[in-house]
C-alpha cells in the first residue's frame, strides 16, 4: 500500500479532513476490535491495531519527508502543525529549532470526538501511537518525546521532538 502525506494532498470539496477521517476509521474499526476482543482478549486486539497504526505512521512520515523533498526539524514542525487544521488541535509552542521542536496540545478534538463516539478506550490505538512512528519515519535522526496525552486523561499533551546530531 503507498503512503502520501496528507499535508500534500491537493485539497477539493470532496477531500476528508483527518479528524473525519479518524472518525470514519473508528467507526468501522472499533467493532472489529471488540469482535477478535472476544476472541483473543481486548488488549490483545487493540495491541494488533497499535502495531499496525504505528507502521502506518512510519510509512506516513517516509512519504511526507519524501514529498518535502527533505527532513529538517523546520520541515517536521510544518507537517506536524498540519495536524491541528480546522481546530483540531490547540496548541502553544513552546520551542522550535533547528534541533528541537516542543509544544503542547491544550486541546484535542480527536479525543473528544472518541469520547462522543463512546470509543475513548480506543483512542490511543486509533491516534496517538503514530506520532513517534511518525517522527522516526520523517526522519530516523529525531528522538520523541511525550509523557502524557489528553486521549489518556491528562490535562494536556507534551510534544517532544530532539533531533540527535
Amino acid at each position: 500500500m503507498g503512503f502520501t502525506c496528507l499535508k500534500e494532498l491537493k485539497m477539493s470539496k470532496n477531500t476528508v479532513n483527518l479528524i473525519d477521517q479518524r472518525v470514519i476509521e473508528a467507526n468501522a474499526l472499533v467493532p472489529v476490535i471488540r469482535a477478535f476482543g472476544e476472541q483473543i482478549g481486548l488488549d490483545a486486539a487493540k495491541a494488533v491495531v497499535q502495531k499496525t497504526h504505528e507502521k502506518i505512521g512510519r510509512e506516513h512520515g517516509r512519504a511526507c519527508a519524501e514529498k518535502k523533498g527533505s527532513n529538517t526539524m523546520a520541515d517536521l514542525a510544518d507537517v506536524v502543525s498540519s495536524w491541528a487544521k480546522g481546530g483540531a488541535l490547540e496548541e502553544t509552542v513552546i520551542e522550535l529549532t533547528e534541533t528541537s521542536y516542543i509544544f503542547n496540545v491544550t486541546r484535542c478534538r480527536y479525543a473528544e470526538k472518541y469520547r462522543e463516539l463512546g470509543v475513548a478506550e480506543f483512542g490511543y490505538c486509533l491516534s496517538c501511537c503514530r506520532d513517534e512512528p511518525f517522527a522516526e519515519g520523517f526522519n530516523p535522526d529525531i528522538r520523541f518525546e511525550r509523557r502524557q496525552t489528553i486521549m489518556e486523561g491528562a490535562a494536556f499533551c507534551d510534544f517532544k521532538f530532539f533531533l540527535d546530531t
